[in-house]
């Protein structure tokens, strides 16, 4: 389907599109850009922020798969994450200043391997002071360009699986796979706080986000350029159900379907289930 022409305002779609961000930009300018490929201003959301420094999966939601964006922020995430052991900075990633520095000479991968332990499983995490997260109605990012730091609570958070891809000292290479809410830039730095030499994310790349694979993922360029096209954008855009699929169904009557479709609850083994 061709882009709408200049002036009309196009038809509202429903469905996602599996964006792969690239580094440099932050998740809203990433959507800032999609809106203006696709002209669709209204009902369109993102599936779980990325730090402008990182690239890979970020599901762009349409119409009425905005109301599935919890279940992809929520989903299993898959990151690849190179961490520069020795190093700390400000952010916990490249893009701060560097506040200490440590040995990482007599750090061996079984060291890395134990210090990794700890945080497989449901952990407690303290998120960054360089996050969007608010504390008394603040962005601590925003207190923290201000030099002011303060306390923030430790969430809890899932990380199912991290694996060592590769370890030439001071550079390690991590597989993590998480839940939704993880902070990789806070995990990079604990782990190099627990070897005493510190560290922080030199790379990040999100592989995996809410069933959305970076294999199969689409560019902003590409984007553009199949707006242009005789078979439009849409080509790339995935069907609302796309995100459901693995999840367990019940089948209901009528009227169970006009209770749900009116927002009512319904109960299984009622009768009109």
């Amino acid at each position: 389907m061709p882009q709408a022409k200049s002036g009309a305002r196009p038809p509202v779609v429903n469905g996602f599109i599996n964006l792969f961000k690239p580094p440099g930009i932050t998740s809203m300018d990433a959507l800032r850009q999609i809106k203006r490929i696709t002209g669709q201003r209204q009902k369109v959301g993102h599936g779980g922020t990325m730090d402008p420094l990182a690239r890979g999966v970020l599901p762009v939601c349409f119409g009425q798969a905005t109301r599935l964006m919890d279940h992809i922020v929520g989903g299993v995430k898959l990151y690849r994450v190179e961490v520069n052991l020795g190093v700390t900075t400000t952010t916990y990633d490249a893009e701060g200043e560097v506040v200490k520095t440590g040995d990482t000479e007599s750090i061996t991968q079984e060291m890395i391997e134990e210090s990794l332990k700890p945080w497989i499983g449901v952990v407690k995490q303290t998120p960054p002071m360089y996050s969007a997260l608010k504390v008394d109605g603040k962005r601590l990012y925003k207190l923290a360009r201000a030099g002011i730091e303060v306390e923030r609570e430790a969430r809890q958070v899932e990380i199912h699986d991290i694996r060592i891809l590769e370890f030439d000292s001071p550079k390690l290479v991590l597989d993590v796979e998480c839940g939704g809410g993880t902070y990789i830039r806070s995990l990079a730095h604990d782990v190099g706080e627990a070897l005493g030499c510190g560290g922080h994310v030199a790379d990040l790349v999100r592989l995996l986000c809410g069933g959305f694979p970076a294999e199969d993922s689409v560019t902003l360029e590409q984007l553009e350029e199949a707006a242009e096209g005789p078979d439009g954008w849409q080509m790339f855009l995935h069907p609302v159900d796309r995100v459901l699929t693995g999840l367990k169904s019940i089948t209901i009557n009528e009227q169970a379907e006009q209770h749900l479709r009116h927002g009512q609850a319904v109960t299984r083994g009622r009768p009109e289930v």
